[in-house]
């Protein structure tokens, strides 16, 4: 398989590749979230699920041509919607699970229920995004903008492994790792996170997150521009060729995800890693093109 460089040839490989999954969508009331579903009807990618508020969504005459590819499950709230989806993954009848027009914090409880929920006992809840961006030749997949505040030392290891397995899904066989911080040096005073990244690298090139390279601390320039690499005399194995950026916090990586979408342009896709499936969780200001990337990604998301 080649490596899938942006969101076009993502889409292409999914109708070459005949991927098919059901999508559980909870309370896709909202025009953008129906926009990405049909879309992915289209394209053929999606069976499509919805879950609540489906007197509303029956009404939409789009779905009309599709109708043996979508099925409806009533529920009377939020809370009843995002725990009969949640149900749906458990018992094998969703591949995917995506938030529509519903509280995000309704949405993770479910998912979070240590009885009834998704999220398998040691396992991380963390939120990649892959962008595609006009000045890059590839697609930059980053972690993470909107769910873990501070990672500890596990959790960082964690992200890595899950980016190093989905980038793997779109054919980098061995993705490039940045670990990344305002600087390339170790500050153990002000930033005691960045003395974990050698730990990082080690067991990366021991193979505990299979094949991958893992470098840091790099700043988003050494990581992802190979003469600003060669300027600074840095000697990185990346090479300026980053296919992950890991950032320390959320805030920098919320920050780089709306700094890239407003000013750039740029067109994004992101899922939850760490339960049983990928989770599409959308922000409120995504569009209905983001909405649909991300079901695409999570259609390779495991």
């Amino acid at each position: 398989m080649e490596s899938i460089k942006n969101f076009k040839e993502l889409t292409a490989h999914l109708a070459v590749a005949g991927v098919r999954k059901r999508a559980a969508v909870v309370c896709g009331t909202d025009r953008s979230t129906q926009e990405a579903v049909l879309r992915g009807l289209q394209e053929g990618f999606l069976d499509v699920i919805f879950v609540g508020g489906c007197e509303d969504i029956r009404a939409v005459g789009a779905w009309a041509p599709y109708a043996r590819r979508v099925t409806y499950v009533e529920a009377a709230t939020p809370d009843e919607a995002a725990r009969a989806a949640v149900a749906l993954v458990r018992e094998g009848k969703a591949d995917i699970l995506m938030k529509g027009l519903i509280g995000t914090d309704i949405l993770l409880r479910a998912v979070l229920d240590k009885e009834t929920g998704i999220l398998p006992k040691g396992r991380v809840l963390t939120h990649i995004a892959a962008t595609e961006l006009p000045a890059y030749p590839k697609l930059l997949f980053f972690t993470d903008p909107a769910v873990i505040p501070y990672p500890t030392q596990e959790q960082r290891a964690a992200q890595v492994g899950y980016a190093a397995r989905l980038c793997r899904n779109f054919g980098i066989a061995c993705p490039r790792i940045s670990l990344v911080h305002c600087s390339e040096k170790v500050n153990a005073r002000h930033f005691p996170h960045t003395e974990g990244y050698a730990d990082i690298i080690a067991r990366a090139a021991a193979g505990e997150f299979g094949a991958c390279l893992v470098d840091g601390p790099l700043d988003v320039k050494t990581s992802c521009c190979a003469d600003s690499l060669h300027t600074k005399g840095i000697d990185s194995p990346l090479g300026g060729e980053a296919d992950v950026l890991v950032f320390p916090d959320i805030e920098a990586g919320n920050v780089f995800y709306k700094t890239v979408t407003l000013f750039c342009g740029a067109e994004t896709a992101c899922a939850l890693q760490g339960p049983l499936v990928p989770v599409v969780l959308p922000s409120r200001a995504d569009t209905s093109a983001s909405k649909f990337y991300s079901l695409a990604l999570a259609c390779l998301a495991d």
